[in-house]
């Protein structure tokens, strides 16, 4: 009589861990979605690494010398230096 309450019991049990496994807190699910989201959080890092790469750049060369922040200042700004003739040229229209 022993013998044939085991199977059964083994067989629930195992299909009490297989639900578990597939859909409970921490499943095979859940688990792919946070493989999604590392790669989409990895492919951001990425994107950022790239842009800091560019700032530090940046700031490298402003420490660097006054020619760098002349020359950001007459591109970005406008600007001229005193005693220079600052010359605009217009299509034809």
């Amino acid at each position: 009589m022993k013998n044939k309450w085991i199977p059964l019991i083994l067989l629930a049990l195992l299909c009490a861990l297989q639900a578990r496994l597939w859909f409970g807190k921490n499943s095979i699910a859940d688990f792919n979605q946070m493989q999604t989201q590392i790669t989409a959080l990895e492919e951001q890092n990425a994107s950022l690494k790239q842009r800091n790469q560019l700032l530090q750049a940046d700031i490298n060369d402003l420490q660097l010398g006054i020619e760098s922040m002349e020359e950001r200042a007459r591109y970005e700004l406008g600007l001229i230096k005193e005693g220079e003739t600052f010359y605009r040229i217009l299509p034809k229209q």
